[in-house]
């Protein structure tokens, strides 16, 4: 137990303190920053101060004029967390995978729906850019009153897409975006499949677990598998060899079962009798 009259505060409270300011900066800059490619924030804490690094498309637009709207939106932190002065400080990143990032694809597909854009136009031409890219697998889910007064949900996809297990965690960038029509609201659900990097620059570099890779095997183990046939041991006859009769009739150099020197063989080969 910590005592209440300390300032620190135990880990539990830490741990909750920190997820609330998180999902709250998350909700405001979505907001804020929308039209602007916002594609997700980080918080780091240091001993210094308080760093939190906005990524989005559109970083010039994110930044301002001189850096106006940034100093804006860390004023404007900084009051409603009751940060210090110079407690927080602001920065802006561009997205280095514009095609991987779920949540800049929803954004896209939400602001194609609210210019009008037939919802199969909207999802394929997503789609199509995103597998263009490099992506593994893609999804797009539409859902609401899309046509007529019943709502109903259309899924797009295409390529390869896991579903379970810890490769889900690690290899899925799901985005979830609404749009408020006049005939009600639709859901826009974006999931996307990382491909796989082993530098961890446009991928994931841990591979998914169904891989399997045949490594070449060892030298030493090929030369046993194929063995090369051995040798026949002795000199063998010399070329141009012919036999000799002797004067007791035996023909040197005979090959046992040959034909009989000296006798004509027929057309098949056979030594007549």
């Amino acid at each position: 137990q910590v005592s209440p009259n300390m300032d620190t505060i135990s880990k539990k409270r830490k741990f909750v303190k920190e997820g609330v300011l998180y999902a709250e900066l998350n909700e405001f800059l979505t907001r804020e920053l929308a039209e602007d490619g916002y594609a997700g924030v980080k918080v780091r804490t240091t001993a210094v101060c308080t760093e939190i690094i906005i990524s989005a498309t559109l970083v010039q637009n994110v930044v301002g004029e001189r850096g106006r709207r940034l100093k804006e939106l860390t004023h404007l932190i900084q009051q409603r967390f009751q940060f210090p002065k110079d407690g927080v400080r602001l920065y802006a990143e561009r997205v280095a995978m514009r095609a991987l990032c779920a949540i800049t694809q929803a954004e896209s597909v939400r602001y194609k729906l609210a210019e009008g854009l037939p919802v199969r136009r909207a999802c394929y031409g997503v789609l199509k850019y995103i597998m263009n890219q490099g992506a593994m697998g893609c999804e797009v889910i539409v859902t609401g009153k899309l046509r007529a007064q019943r709502a109903k949900a259309m899924k797009f996809k295409d390529g390869y897409m896991i579903k379970s297990g810890f490769a889900k965690e690690v290899y899925i960038d799901e985005a979830v975006r609404h749009l408020r029509m006049k005939q009600g609201v639709l859901g826009i659900k974006v999931r996307i499949q990382l491909p796989h990097d082993p530098t961890g620059q446009e991928g994931v570099s841990i591979p998914l677990p169904d891989t399997v890779k045949i490594h070449e095997p060892p030298k030493e183990d090929l030369e046993l598998m194929n063995p090369v046939p051995a040798q026949p041991q002795g000199p063998g006859p010399a070329a141009g060899f012919e036999p000799t009769p002797t004067a007791g009739g035996d023909m040197t150099g005979v090959t046992p079962g040959g034909p009989t020197p000296g006798f004509p063989s027929d057309q098949y080969g056979a030594t007549p009798q």
